[in-house]
C-alpha cells in the first residue's frame, strides 16, 4: 500500500453542551452542517477526552496531545510556546513568559488586563522600546504577540521557570513574582525588576501619550505569567518519519507546532480571530499535502464565539466550517486521511474550557462506516470509534495513512 497523506482539521473549542436559547442542543447540533455530516457518514467516529476524563485542556497541552505527545511528560508551561508563535524559538533552559499589554493606574492596580485590546502598530513600537536590557546577567528579550499579548524571554544562568505570575487575572494590584522554589529565587527577583522597568519606560511612551488624547487607555506595563522552560521535545519528523506542517492564525497553536518540528505556513488572511479566511486555510492546507506528510490546520473561530457566550454567533461560524469542509471534501488529494476534531470542549455557558469530551470523525478511503450519518456531540459518542484520549489519535491515523510498523513478528 502506498502510503497516504494526513489532514487534522482541529475546529478550536467546537464542542458544547446542551444551551437552552437553542432549545436545548448544542451549536453544533444546531448548525446546518451537509458537509461534516458526509464525512461522518463516510467514516468513522468517537469522542475524544483530549487530556483525561473530566480533566480541562488547555490549548497547548490539547495540540500536544493531538500531535501524538504526551502532555504530562512534555509540557513545561505555555510561555515557550507563545514565544515560539512568535518565532521566538529558545534554547534548552531559557524561561519564556506570556504577557499582557495592561493598563494600571499608580498604585499599580490593573484597570484593564488588555490596555483597550491594543494591537500592532502600537505593540510593535511599544517593544522597541523594551529591548536590549539585562539584570544580573540575564539578557531580556520581548517580542510581541497577536493583538495585546507579548513574550518575555530570560536567557543566562541559573534561571527557574518555578515563579508565580505577576499579571493577577482581574482587575486588582499585580502582584509580584515569587520564587517557588529556592533556585527561582534569582528568577523572581529580574521578573519584577523588568516589570517596574517595563512601567517606567512605557508610561510616557509616545504611543501612550496619543492613545490618553484619542481617549484609549494606555499600555503602561506588561504582566508576565504562564513561565516555562523550552522544553526538551523530540522532534515530529525523527519520531513518526513524516515531513510535517502547520496553518494556524493564533500565535500558540504556531508555537507549539514550531517547537515540535512542523513547519509554520503563514496564509494570508489566517488570523486567529472570527474574521479569519477559513476557505484561504483549507485551500493552503489541501496545496501543502503535495510536499509533506502530514498537515495540521487549527481555525480558532468557535472558540471565541464560545468564550463570548454567543450561541448564535456560534452556530453561525460552525456553518462558516462546514464550507470549510466542503472544500476539504471537494479538492483533497485522492486517499488522504482526513480528521476532523475538536482541541477542547468550550461551553457556552462556561465562557471557558470544560473537561467534556469532543466529537472525532475520521475518513478515508476504505474506512469501515459506523451507523452515524451526524457530525456532533451525542451522535459520535455512539460511533465506531468509542471514547479515545487525544494522544490516541495520531497512532490511528498513521495505520490508516499505512505508515505504521508492525508490532511483534
Amino acid at each position: 500500500m502506498q502510503p497516504r497523506k494526513i489532514l487534522v482539521v482541529v475546529m478550536d473549542g467546537l464542542g458544547d453542551r446542551a444551551v437552552k436559547e437553542l432549545h436545548w442542543k448544542t451549536p453544533l447540533q444546531s448548525a446546518n452542517r451537509p458537509n461534516l455530516n458526509w464525512f461522518a457518514e463516510h467514516g468513522a467516529t468517537g469522542i475524544i477526552d483530549i487530556i483525561g476524563p473530566g480533566v480541562r485542556p488547555g490549548s497547548d497541552t490539547s495540540h500536544l496531545a493531538i500531535l501524538g505527545y504526551d502532555p504530562y511528560q512534555v509540557y513545561t508551561g505555555r510561555g515557550p510556546f507563545e514565544a515560539a508563535g512568535t518565532g521566538l524559538v529558545g534554547e534548552r533552559g531559557d524561561v519564556a513568559f506570556r504577557c499582557n499589554f495592561a493598563t494600571v493606574d499608580q498604585n499599580m492596580v490593573v484597570v484593564d488586563r488588555r490596555a483597550g485590546r491594543i494591537k500592532e502598530p502600537d505593540t510593535t513600537m511599544l517593544v522597541e522600546s523594551l529591548s536590549g536590557m539585562s539584570v544580573d546577567g540575564v539578557e531580556i528579550v520581548v517580542k510581541e504577540a497577536t493583538e495585546h499579548r507579548a513574550v518575555l524571554l530570560l536567557r543566562g544562568k541559573g534561571l527557574s521557570a518555578k515563579v508565580s505570575d505577576v499579571d493577577p487575572h482581574t482587575e486588582t494590584k499585580i502582584h509580584e513574582a515569587q520564587a517557588l522554589e529556592h533556585e527561582a529565587k534569582k528568577t523572581a527577583k529580574v521578573v519584577n525588576h523588568f516589570v517596574q522597568r517595563s512601567y517606567e519606560l512605557l508610561k510616557d511612551h509616545p504611543v501612550n501619550q496619543r492613545r490618553r488624547r484619542e481617549g484609549k487607555p494606555p499600555a503602561n506595563i506588561l504582566l508576565p505569567r504562564g513561565a516555562g522552560v523550552f522544553p526538551d521535545i523530540q522532534p515530529f519528523e525523527e519520531r513518526y518519519r513524516m515531513t510535517g506542517a502547520c496553518v494556524a492564525g493564533v500565535s500558540l497553536i504556531k508555537g507549539i507546532c514550531r517547537v515540535c518540528g512542523l513547519d509554520v505556513i503563514e496564509v494570508e488572511g489566517a488570523t486567529g480571530g472570527l474574521d479569519t479566511d477559513m476557505v484561504a486555510k483549507a485551500k493552503a492546507a489541501i496545496r501543502l499535502l503535495d510536499t509533506y506528510d502530514f498537515v495540521l490546520m487549527n481555525v480558532k473561530a468557535a472558540d471565541v464565539a464560545s468564550h463570548d457566550g454567543d450561541a448564535d454567533l456560534k452556530v453561525k461560524v460552525i456553518e462558516r466550517l462546514d464550507e470549510m469542509a466542503g472544500i476539504i471534501r471537494s479538492d483533497m488529494p485522492e486517499g488522504t486521511v482526513v480528521a476532523f476534531l475538536a482541541d477542547h470542549c468550550t461551553p457556552i455557558e462556561v465562557k471557558d474550557h470544560s473537561g467534556d469530551p469532543v466529537p472525532l470523525l475520521i475518513y478515508c478511503q476504505g474506512m469501515v462506516r459506523d451507523a452515524n450519518a451526524s457530525y456532533d456531540e451525542a451522535s459520535c459518542a455512539h460511533g465506531g470509534l468509542g471514547r479515545l484520549r487525544g494522544k490516541d489519535v495520531l497512532p490511528i491515523l498513521i495505520d490508516k495513512a499505512g505508515r505504521s510498523e508492525k508490532f511483534g513478528a
